[in-house]
């Protein structure tokens, strides 16, 4: 019972932490500080990442009809808007599918520490407050205005969250988004459908791996595994509610001074502990 209690709160953590650009997996890190699962290393170096596909659900379920390129009436059977912000989504994607797959033990092995966590809060969290001081007006306010050269940028800062821990995929891309001069809504948007294959490819990658490796997941395991992704689901339902709402009216400097208050009180912790 206080495993599956466990799984429960990591699940709330990463449901929050998904989706504002906060850094779930530095949340997650730092969390299993205090919080330790009774697992193997090997399966939670995998409950990390496939933890996520709960909280990818939530944006398919929430923009089903932004996303679903099919339509069963009318005159055509594809919706070309929709097959365009796909192709948008792939090329964005592509950075981390060139770079960050192939080199993904590596880049684990070398960066996935607290200093790394920590600094990469600190500098992004820098640059929220830095690009939302300035009097930005955007030139790109829809997905449909996009450019690939622009999906591809975004893709960058995407590869960078790949390799450093602590950066936050969701916070990279939306810097990234905002630099090129993508509106506020339209970044948190792309960056949210760019999740879908990023983090389906991650978690089957982590799976394939755990499998490779001669692993088996026992019945206790399977509970808190699904557990997690149940809870982390239904929490990133209400958390992309929330932001969306939020940016509408707010910039991204609170998360902004939130990333550099955590960086800090990594560093502290760890330093001092």
């Amino acid at each position: 019972m206080i495993e599956l209690l466990k799984a429960v709160l990591f699940g709330i953590v990463e449901g929050i932490t998904e989706w504002l650009p906060i850094s779930s997996t530095g949340h997650m890190i730092l969390l299993n500080e205090f919080v330790k699962l009774d697992v193997t290393p090997e399966f939670w170096d995998m409950f990390l990442v496939v933890i996520q596909l709960g909280a990818i659900m939530a944006v398919v379920v929430l923009y089903w009809d932004r996303i679903f390129p099919f339509q069963f009436s009318g005159g055509s059977f594809l919706r070309m808007d929709v097959v365009s912000m796909w192709i948008k989504v792939v090329v964005g994607c592509l950075p981390a599918v060139i770079i960050g797959l192939p080199f993904d033990d590596l880049f684990e092995e070398l960066f996935y520490n607290y200093q790394t966590v920590a600094v990469a809060l600190i500098v992004f969290g820098i640059a929220f407050i830095v690009i939302e001081s300035k009097d930005r007006k955007p030139k790109i306010k829809s997905i449909a205005q996009l450019t690939l050269p622009t999906a591809f940028g975004i893709g960058i800062f995407q590869l960078i969250a790949g390799i450093f821990p602590g950066t936050s995929r969701s916070g990279s891309t939306i810097v990234g988004a905002l630099l090129l001069g993508v509106s506020r809504t339209t970044a948190a948007e792309f960056t949210f459908f760019m999740a879908i294959p990023v983090m389906f490819g991650a978690s089957l990658l982590k799976i394939v791996k755990f499998i490779a490796k001669g692993m088996t997941i026992g019945g206790m395991e399977w509970m808190i595994l699904l557990l997690g992704c149940i809870v982390a689901f239904a929490v990133s339902m209400l958390v992309i509610k929330f932001l969306m709402g939020y940016i509408r009216k707010h910039n991204f400097k609170v998360f902004g001074w939130y990333r550099i208050a955590l960086g800090a009180l990594v560093l502290a912790y760890f330093m001092f502990r």
